[in-house]
């Protein structure tokens, strides 16, 4: 929950260091911000109007700065305005782009222009929360640059555009008192921040649902902060190639959930919209197939759109305006494999190919997410090679969360428990975005997942490549994974359906998914509501410490004689962390190993 505070709590204490716990203090001086906005309030009559601090936008880990909650001063109804702080005392537009800005003293790299950002939180914020469904002109939003003068962000103004959002700063801080003033009466905000904190929250956009009305119509999700920032910076780049005949590389990296797939849709729609040639590329065929699928649906024109990274073999260089490489991660040392014919085995790296074939191409990754060896997407590959040709390289790093419940919490404590980051491991205090919980055995795994599913959620279970992969017996699928009595089958290895199991490519997304156990290059992309995982051998608590058995793996990739154990130790805590990070509302693990059963028992209470 939102720290709430009066305003006229903090303009009497002038300081804002005690009782509240701000969370970003890295990039905010709450102890300067918040008196300024507070007094503000104060000298307008509106000492009632109460502060919800750090509110956490729902289903996320984003956090709008302030937003004031009180009564419309016209209707008598409740009024929010969302108020993003900034202490930036010089900005301007980045290469004439209205939505871009460059902020003095904070290096080279664009940021997303405040009322672009701000308005963000606006639409999010009335899109999800249910008390602002029939009234989203409820909420408005200021971007308050406090410490700057008009002649020092002249050009910024140019980007507002309505009442709905719009720009102060401390040369207009008499016309923010006055905007206050009209915006809100001078009554109690108790009331309007109780029923914000206690409205319903609708259900979140999962991306398959959405991403054929995504690819027509642009207009499924509200990109947030830095996703917008990668959205807007591939539009300019997309431009200004076009028009001096350039070429620039641009690079969004993020975790689990943090929105690269909903911001490669999000361009998709756009570019091709504006009548840009552009493809989507992944290196995973369930994706892949399921994009066609879900997308596509009968479009020959839209299917088409949906490429795998070995499609660019003989492409004709920049012959696309955009390429966008979706699940980066899984690019691979070259595009050649076994079935390559001899006259086009040329050595050429995949990377390559893809840096060629648009004059945008845009990779979005997480490291943490390499699972096979020869998976060679990491930032450092993709900065040097596209120095070696003389590239400019943009990245933009996403820092939100929007699956896992939205948690933070829970991703960070994913890292520490797979020692991804070199912290120990601690134990899960609980969040009220998400929830975990440790089943007693595979039994009991799959009688919670399964109730859930009853209950109209989507539910999937996951487990480590431990056990043989066998392929049909006839018309049906081998029970392959079993521990002591209890068995299921894996998913499906082809393409084609197995009875009533779905195809692997359709296997999260597909009715009858749920009777098989999901690998994790099936899993890989994709988010259900509940997620179960299974921890197999390969993954063991040992002398006070999760450690792998690469032994006691069944995958192929990794029996490789050219794989190392330091590779093979990356891989197999990159494969869990891939299959805990697949669920929006909770995930229930288990593993076969009693010690290490025990050991999730003391961290997960």
């Amino acid at each position: 929950m939102p720290e709430r505070v009066l305003s006229e709590v903090i303009a009497e204490q002038l300081q804002f260091t005690q009782g509240i716990n701000p969370g970003r203090s890295e990039r905010k001086s709450w102890d300067r911000s918040l008196p300024v906005l507070a007094r503000d309030l104060v000298d307008a009559g509106l000492g009632g109007v109460e502060m919800l601090v750090e509110y956490q936008l729902p289903l996320t880990s984003k956090r709008a700065d302030v937003i004031l909650a009180g009564v419309d001063r016209q209707s008598g109804a409740d009024a929010y305005v969302i108020v993003e702080l900034k202490q930036w005392s010089q900005a301007e537009l980045y290469e004439d782009d209205p939505d871009l800005v460059l902020v003095g003293g904070m290096g080279d790299r664009p940021k997303l222009h405040p009322v672009l950002q701000v308005r963000g939180y606006c639409d999010y914020l009335a899109d999800f929360v249910g008390a602002l469904e029939h009234r989203p002109d409820a909420v408005r939003g200021v971007a308050y640059l406090h410490n700057a003068n008009d002649l020092d962000i002249h050009d910024l103004y140019d980007h507002v555009e309505d009442e709905r959002t719009r720009l102060f700063s401390q040369s207009r801080r008499g016309r923010f008192v006055d905007y206050l003033k009209a915006q809100f009466a001078p009554e109690s905000g108790a009331g309007s921040a109780d029923r914000l904190s206690a409205s319903a929250i609708r259900p979140s956009k999962q991306l398959l649902k959405v991403a054929a009305a995504e690819i027509r119509n642009r207009d499924q999700f509200v990109l947030l902060d830095q996703q917008r920032l990668a959205y807007e910076l591939v539009l300019h780049a997309v431009e200004k190639a076009r028009a001096a005949n350039s070429k620039e590389v641009v690079v969004v990296t993020g975790g689990p959930g943090s929105g690269k797939s909903v911001i490669a849709l999000s361009l998709l729609g756009e570019l091709a919209g504006r009548g840009y040639a552009t493809h989507h590329a992944t290196g995973s065929r369930s994706f892949t197939e399921t994009m066609r699928r879900h997308v596509a649906k009968g479009s020959a024109r839209t299917k088409a759109m949906f490429k795998y990274f070995n499609n660019f073999m003989t492409a004709t260089p920049n012959d696309l305006d955009v390429l966008i490489c979706d699940e980066a991660h899984r690019i691979r040392e070259t595009s050649a494999n076994r079935f390559t014919r001899a006259a086009q085995r040329s050595g050429r790296s995949q990377l390559d190919e893809l840096v060629a074939a648009a004059r945008v191409p845009v990779f979005l990754l997480d490291e943490h997410q390499v699972v096979r060896p020869g998976e060679t997407g990491t930032v450092a590959e993709i900065r040097a090679h596209a120095q070696s040709l003389g590239l400019a390289v943009h990245q933009v790093d996403l820092d939100a969360q929007f699956r896992c419940g939205g948690s933070r919490e829970y991703e960070e404590w994913v890292i520490r428990l797979l020692g991804l980051d070199g912290g120990d491991p601690q134990p899960w205090t609980g969040d009220d975005h998400f929830e975990v919980t440790l089943a007693e055995s595979p039994y009991e795994l799959e009688a919670l997942l399964r109730g859930r599913l009853n209950e109209g959620y989507s539910a999937r279970m996951t487990a480590g490549y431990c056990w043989r992969w066998s392929n049909p017996d006839g018309d049906a699928l081998v029970a392959d994974v079993q521990i002591d009595d209890w068995s299921k089958p894996w998913n499906v290895k082809d393409d084609r359906a197995v009875g009533t199991a779905p195809p692997s490519a359709l296997w999260a997304t597909m009715p009858g998914g749920f009777e098989q156990v999901g690998c994790v290059y099936t899993a890989q992309g994709f988010e259900y509501d509940w997620n179960g995982v299974i921890f197999g051998p390969d993954l063991v608590y040992r002398d006070g410490r999760l450690v792998t058995m690469p032994s006691a793996s069944r995958d192929p990739a990794l029996k490789k004689k050219s794989v190392t154990a330091e590779q093979a130790d990356r891989l197999i805590r990159n494969t869990y962390k891939v299959l805990l990070t697949r669920g929006m509302i909770g995930t229930a693990i288990y593993s076969l190993d009693p010690k290490t059963q025990d050991f999730f028992a003391a961290l997960i209470r």
